[in-house]
């Protein structure tokens, strides 16, 4: 019997999560005969394309595991957190998801996770793992499908014609060449200004490159002498920069922009720039829009001392701690794990591969991969970092700095204030937690 395969549009999302919800029982469907296990699963990082593979891996592992049947929720981008943390909260229709770092700490903290340690101390794929993947699959709450890093996407057509021999290195050069390329009345814009959802995590990423010199990398919102990173002076030039983008080089309607519009900005032709994680590579890759020689992508961009900030950013799969079918959940994440399906959705999605053979491959040398290499042959000056996206108040914290960098774009608070707001917020955080 043919299951119905369950892709979620913007206009559906709601009502069919709550169909979802009122006829999947407790954790999960049981299936249409005795027997079978139907489960669900739910992305957060939601395109069209990326579903698309996403639910070829899942017909594959059902032709090896007769009995399975798997759903695949697909909500809109800007919602799915959201929706996945109400289908958590209820305790039903939902067996596997997509568990990213900014929502690890969050969901495990309400035991909304299963913890897959035991289960996956005996995996045979643990081996082919790199160590990264291993370090961030060993707490037990997911296993990482790939890594995420910054880096700048750019017209090599436009920038050529603006005068610029190479594309920016540095945030100041970034001002510089998108303000020259701004041209609205051709509909040209200079950067992908992202003033909607997560907007902070660019303007994070521009202070810290500003203050790379004194920054805590095992905590990159602190200095090296404890105090927040927005404490420092360094941060208020950085967002002198950063807002000037907004005002001088990005469309109007980039104040509300979150990562579809920042992308569908790009790939349309209207912007220059973009700073994305490289999934965005194959997004690029599939536009009919832009050619493949008007683009490609350069490093990191640094601050004043001449670095960077990376941080290792990741997602990957995880298992509700109220699904009633934890051994066929774990049997798939097992799957989706391995070596095949793992490298097929790295190099699918142009996300830092888990698997340690994959990094020999061609694929990860050429083209607008070369940027990441370029980085990763430069530790000293693109510094790898870790974020405290783990923390138990990250949700409230994304909600509110992106609530304020709003306010500082309608001109309601000044950049000192969101400073002085973030410094007090993260202080009294971190002492509490003491």
């Amino acid at each position: 019997m043919k299951r119905n395969r369950v892709i979620l549009t913007a206009s559906a999302a709601t009502a069919t999560l709550l169909a979802l919800t009122a006829c999947s029982g407790d954790g999960g469907d049981s299936g249409d005969a005795a027997g079978d296990v139907t489960l669900q699963v739910v992305e957060s990082l939601t395109n069209p394309a990326r579903t698309e593979l996403i639910r070829s891996q899942l017909d594959a592992f059902e032709k090896e595991n007769p009995g399975i049947t798997v759903e695949l929720v697909s909500p809109p981008t800007d919602q799915a957190d959201q929706k996945i943390q109400q289908m958590l909260q209820s305790g039903t229709g939902i067996d596997v998801l997509e568990v990213r770092d900014l929502t690890v700490g969050p969901f495990s903290n309400n035991d909304w996770l299963y913890d897959m340690s035991d289960d996956l101390a005996d995996w045979k794929g643990w081996d082919a793992l790199t160590d990264n993947a291993k370090a961030v699959a060993e707490g037990g709450y997911f296993v990482p499908y790939g890594f995420y890093g910054l880096s700048l996407f750019y017209r090599t057509d436009l920038v050529e014609k603006a005068g610029f021999d190479a594309p920016p290195t540095s945030w100041e050069e970034l001002l510089e060449q998108a303000s020259a390329i701004q041209d609205p009345s051709h509909n040209t814009y200079g950067y992908a200004f992202r003033g909607g959802a997560n907007a902070n995590g660019n303007v994070v990423a521009a202070i810290e490159a500003y203050v790379a010199d004194d920054l805590d990398v095992t905590d990159a919102f602190k200095l090296e002498d404890g105090s927040t990173i927005f404490s420092a002076p360094e941060a208020e030039d950085a967002l002198d920069v950063y807002f000037q983008l907004f005002e001088k080089a990005a469309p109007p309607s980039a104040v509300s922009w979150g990562y579809p519009e920042m992308v569908e900005g790009f790939t349309n032709g209207s912007t220059a720039f973009l700073l994305q994680d490289p999934e965005v590579i194959a997004t690029v890759q599939q536009s009919t829009t832009i050619t493949e020689d008007q683009w490609s992508t350069a490093p990191l961009l640094t601050g004043p001392s001449g670095k960077a900030a990376q941080p290792l950013a990741t997602a990957g799969w995880g298992i509700a701690q109220s699904s009633e079918h934890k051994e066929e959940a774990v049997k798939l994440v097992e799957f989706l794990s391995g070596e095949g399906p793992a490298t097929e959705f790295a190099q699918g999605n142009s996300l830092v591969p888990i698997i340690a053979s994959a990094a020999d491959d061609d694929f990860y040398k050429e083209g607008p991969w070369s940027s990441y290499v370029t980085m990763t042959e430069n530790p000293d000056t693109y510094i790898n970092v870790t974020q405290p996206r783990g923390v138990s108040w990250w949700t409230e914290w994304m909600q509110k700095a992106d609530s304020e960098i709003q306010q500082v774009l309608l001109g309601s608070m000044t950049q000192t204030e969101l400073l002085e707001s973030w410094d007090t917020f993260w202080t009294e955080k971190y002492a509490s937690a003491e």
